[in-house]
């Protein structure tokens, strides 16, 4: 009951967050680390909730994958690629360094202010649908997608953010970082399961099955929110909770207030 309860709330965690600019990623090391989740076939788990938020926007957009669109995959291969690279080139440095709650934090800061600056500079956009996108501008936001690999960085914010510093407008490049996920997550989980497929257990399949439901639809939920948001605001708010969010993390490390583990 203790493991179904862990992954109803880490379902809903990364529903949530798996595609605001707010980080999943660094969401899910904090709440884990708040509910002690040491389950063993934690990182498979993972994977299937990752996949449930994926498969929300898949049916969410469900015309536009199905439809012979040369164009759009075209550019989703071609901005996968950076972060692929660079994520087998130094994703296990990463995760011994900075899978922590105090980086972690120091990166949710860094990302508000980041955010808040590019919005405020954020000029008329050259791009105003993903459509209009040529391979130039895929590759760019590919390469923003690199620094999503910092956990706390947030990889749709990476992209969002670093779409519009591109010139896409915010709902070009939110549709994008939608879009960007899939084929992400999937690459991603196809090699974290692999990786650890001696962990899979059939008696975990209760555990991966309500994570993996209440993460689509809470990232279903969002992902038309979003969208609407999108039309008529900017991320401001998202930036200053991040900065919140971070420094709360950072002092009550400090203090001792909650006892982070991996801090």
């Amino acid at each position: 009951m203790t493991n179904l309860i862990d992954a109803l709330i880490l379902g809903i965690v990364e529903g949530l967050t798996e595609f605001l600019p707010i980080s999943s990623t660094g969401h899910l090391i904090l709440a884990g680390d708040l509910i002690d989740f040491s389950h063993p076939g934690r990182d498979v788990f993972y994977v299937a909730i990752q996949t449930g938020a994926m498969l929300a926007v898949v049916w969410e957009y469900r015309a536009r994958f199905f439809r012979v669109d040369l164009q759009l995959w075209r550019n989703l291969i071609v901005a996968f690629i950076p972060a692929a690279v660079i994520g087998l080139a130094a994703g296990s440095l990463i995760k011994s360094y900075l899978f922590r709650p105090v980086p972690v934090a120091l990166a949710f800061i860094i990302g508000g202010l980041i955010i808040l600056w590019v919005d405020r500079e954020h000029e008329t956009p050259r791009v105003q649908s993903t459509a209009q996108m040529t391979w130039l501008d895929a590759l760019k936001v590919g390469f923003a997608q690199c620094f999503a690999l910092i956990p706390g960085t947030s990889r749709s914010g990476a992209t969002i953010i670093g779409g519009m510093l591109f010139g896409l407008s915010r709902r070009t490049a939110t549709e994008f970082s939608f879009f960007l996920a899939v084929p992400t997550l999937v690459a991603a989980g196809a090699y974290d399961t692999w990786k650890h497929r001696e962990l899979l257990a059939l008696e975990d399949a209760g555990m991966w099955t309500v994570g993996f439901v209440v993460s689509f639809i809470s990232a279903f939920l969002v992902i038309r929110w979003l969208i609407r948001y999108v039309a008529t605001h900017d991320f401001r708010w998202f930036a200053w909770y991040r900065i919140a969010f971070g420094i709360a993390v950072l002092l009550t490390a400090y203090f001792g207030w909650v006892n982070w583990h991996a801090g």
